[in-house]
């Protein structure tokens, strides 16, 4: 299939700024979420300021997506390395440095947790063993990573539209059915009163827009980011609102407390348990796959990239291109596999704290010091 009739670029199909948005879209929304474990856990968990915490968050979400990414595409790093070092400035051999052990951090977290997810759900579904399954999604992960920035965007458009379609046949009719609960459980949390697992814990979504640099090589105007940006906060706005709204229907409900899927608990109390359970499963293994699709797509084309830069001809790097992506992406799809594999989900789950943090020193604040002391004219 020639370029220009590509889903990617043929904007009949697909427009770029849609691809880029949808790519942000799969990057945040993974397992956790179509599982909702990670709508309670940081969102839900805070009472009714779930409500609006959404508004906040993927609006800074699409901020930082946006500025990250109008720097990359004006100064031409294609990858986070070369924009650390391009960003950082006299910084970089510190800073830059500390963003690849943030980067690292992040692949042996939320990587090897969708492996997890995903396997477990598998597992789940056909009663085989837990490393098949997990197999089965390294295979998947392996595939569509191994061939560069137009699969990933293109599998990142496909799934984001299976994925929404899921979450409207899961929750719409559910909030409809328990709209009652809904309303009783608003008010219970404006009241004061807590939901069932509340607990407080750091947020780590802020690292993943580094995934966003390889895709701004296809750019070609400004306008197709700025584009991006605008569908990125409403796509994740509103399928984290409805995800709130629909969930708020079990904030009170006493198995919560021991269930690994919430989803599920609300289905089991609403409507469509049977249709509805199997949707559940596919959106977690979806959602699943497209995250670490996504961020072990970023390490593999840091590191080809590098490569890549110490050859003297552009016959060189087009002859061996498929092969260095293929190692590197061995490399760091057994990497994410390994971690699930051994149950180091304990370790992963306490790794998502740390990634807040790193996140927090290597991109909030030195993208805040950057816009001001350049009052943006860098991007």
């Amino acid at each position: 299939m020639s370029e220009k009739k590509s889903l990617l670029v043929d904007k009949s199909k697909m427009p770029l700024a849609m691809g880029l948005a949808f790519v942000a879209f799969t990057t945040q929304f993974g397992g956790g979420f179509a599982s909702g474990a990670q709508i309670y856990q940081y969102f839900i968990n805070y009472g009714i300021w779930c409500l609006i915490l959404p508004l906040v968050t993927q609006g800074l979400y699409a901020l930082f997506f946006w500025y990250g990414m109008r720097y990359a595409y004006k100064h031409k790093t294609y990858d986070y390395r070369s924009f650390s070092d391009s960003m950082y400035g006299k910084t970089r051999h510190v800073m830059s440095n500390l963003y690849e052990i943030c980067y690292l951090i992040m692949i042996g977290t939320a990587s090897a947790a969708a492996f997890a997810t995903g396997g477990s759900t598998l597992q789940t579904l056909f009663g085989i063993p837990y490393w098949v399954c997990t197999l089965i999604i390294a295979a998947f992960i392996f595939f569509i990573a191994l061939y560069g920035t137009n699969v990933v965007r293109k599998c990142a458009s496909t799934l984001s539209v299976l994925i929404i379609i899921g979450l409207v046949l899961v929750l719409v009719p559910n909030i409809i059915a328990q709209w009652g609960d809904i309303t009783a459980s608003i008010g219970r949390m404006t009241s004061g009163e807590m939901p069932v697992i509340s607990s407080e814990t750091g947020a780590f979504g802020l690292a993943s827009v580094s995934v966003m640099y390889q895709h701004m090589e296809d750019v070609t105007d400004v306008k197709q980011i700025n584009k991006a940006a605008i569908w990125m906060f409403i796509c994740n706005f509103l399928a984290m609102e409805l995800s709130i709204f629909g969930l708020l229907a079990i904030a009170y409900v006493a198995d919560l407390a021991t269930a690994s899927v919430p989803m599920l608990v609300l289905v089991q109390n609403g409507v469509g348990s049977g249709i509805l359970t199997p949707i559940i499963s596919i959106l977690i293994i979806l959602g699943a796959i497209s995250t670490a699709v996504n961020m072990i797509s970023g390490i593999v084309t840091r590191c080809v990239n590098a490569m890549e830069r110490r050859m003297d001809s552009k016959e060189k790097k087009a002859k061996g291109h498929l092969a260095r992506n293929a190692v590197f992406t061995a490399i760091f799809t057994f990497l994410a596999f390994a971690i699930a594999q051994f149950g180091l989900m304990t370790v992963v789950k306490k790794g998502y704290a740390y990634l807040g943090y790193a996140a927090f020193i290597t991109l909030f604040v030195p993208f805040v010091v950057h816009a001001v002391a350049t009052k943006g004219k860098e991007i």
